[in-house]
């Protein structure tokens, strides 16, 4: 691919070029030296093939809080997905691409009154709750609204606990809200549960359905008509990770706890659909080489790069969503290896994006690449001291538009 416009909203990409050509072009081009990222669309369409085929009773909402990108949001809407939106912001941004409000969840279970006064006046019903305000909140501003009680049933190992914020005690709590709804005339539809942002133990989905279950049961019990099973997010989407364990989980789960199409079936994935879509290229702008031991004072004993992003940009997944980055130089390099570090370019010393990697030898205006940094990275990021927020270039194989009919009006966004 020659990169001639770097303004383009999607490169079509031939048979001879791939994410990797794509980003040398640009890197080599002359046109490029602040960071920027590369999305694969057809790494997202792949990803939703997947979905559908590990797990077909579960209707994926895509988690937007994981990467709000106009165009990811535009792929999925064209592919079917709903959405899980966490404020009025992101409604608004979902229904902007033409999506029907009532494939939207408003999965938050504290929300603003100015929030849920707009998801009322957009049609937006579903929502989540965890708590007695929140019931007497909805009641006052909603009265329309679709509750679905959020419990809580934590994986003992994941990438980001939500627990401790939110989900409700499916034994004490839980009921104590399902009959506070009916008293407050609020029609309550299903069962929700957040196991936790990349999850490690699948058989935590088993134990939270089992619980949805009894809570279905209680809530037919009470007079509600409940059809709805959201089994919220924490599905891995790493490059050589799968969710074949957890859907295994699942559809066990679902086959015995859940055996009829009475119940629509929903999830949150987020980081599933976009980690491995985006890829980050950075340049390295300075260089200082630490020459240290006493008996050989000329002798380098460590390099520190420093790149033109960090941890105010979009390595703030290191911070916030406690990820591991694996830098990848663009050019090969020969010789020995070299101790190394990589830092951003803010003047906070917390700006370091890797402390102690061997590396090949590196030189001013060299590019290091990462990969999976689609994920709760851009949302987050930050211009903090007048650095810029990456762009993101996008790609797409030209094969993708054939073989998934549902990208057609996708076309329009190719100039």
């Amino acid at each position: 691919m020659k990169v001639t416009n770097l303004d383009e909203r999607i490169h079509v990409l031939d048979g001879a070029s791939n994410v990797m050509s794509v980003i040398k072009d640009i890197a080599l081009s002359g046109l490029q030296e602040e960071a920027f990222y590369v999305l694969d669309i057809g790494d997202i369409v792949q990803k939703h093939q997947i979905w559908k085929e590990k797990l077909p009773r579960v209707n994926p909402y895509y988690a937007v809080k994981c990467n709000d990108n106009l165009v990811v949001i535009e792929v999925l809407a064209a592919l079917g997905i709903g959405f899980d939106c966490a404020s009025k912001t992101e409604i608004n941004k979902v229904l902007s691409v033409g999506v029907d409000p009532s494939r939207i969840i408003f999965a938050n279970p504290a929300k603003p009154a100015s929030h849920i006064r707009h998801a009322a006046a957009v049609g937006v019903d579903v929502m989540t709750v965890d708590n007695e305000s929140e019931l007497h909140k909805i009641k006052k501003l909603h009265l329309d609204a679709k509750i679905v009680i959020r419990i809580r049933c934590d994986a003992e190992v994941a990438q980001c606990q939500l627990g401790m914020k939110f989900g409700c005690d499916p034994i004490y709590e839980a009921p104590n809200l399902l009959r506070l709804s009916r008293m407050l005339g609020l029609n309550v539809v299903g069962i929700s549960f957040h196991v936790g942002s990349g999850c490690q133990d699948p058989p935590v989905f088993y134990r939270a359905i089992r619980h949805a279950k009894s809570l279905f049961d209680l809530a037919t019990d009470l007079g509600f008509k409940p059809y709805l099973l959201d089994l919220g997010g924490g599905y891995p989407g790493n490059k050589g990770t799968n969710i074949d364990k957890i859907a295994d989980v699942i559809n066990k789960a679902l086959d015995e706890y859940f055996n009829t199409d009475a119940v629509h079936v929903i999830a949150e994935p987020g980081r599933f659909y976009v980690a491995s879509a985006f890829t980050l290229a950075t340049n390295i702008h300075s260089k200082r080489s630490v020459r240290g031991e006493e008996s050989s004072p000329t002798t380098i004993t460590h390099n520190m790069y420093y790149i033109n992003d960090g941890v105010y940009g979009s390595f703030n997944c290191l911070l916030y969503d406690h990820q591991h980055v694996t830098p990848i130089p663009l050019k090969k390099g020969y010789g020995k290896m070299i101790p190394s570090s990589i830092w951003g370019p803010t003047c906070d010393g917390l700006d370091q994006v890797a402390e102690n990697i061997l590396l090949h030898e590196m030189d001013l205006g060299d590019w290091i690449i990462f990969e999976n940094m689609g994920a709760y990275t851009l949302p987050v990021a930050s211009p903090f001291n007048g650095f810029p927020v990456p762009k993101v270039h996008i790609v797409a194989e030209e094969s993708i538009w054939d073989k998934s009919a549902e990208l057609l009006k996708l076309k329009k966004l190719i100039n």
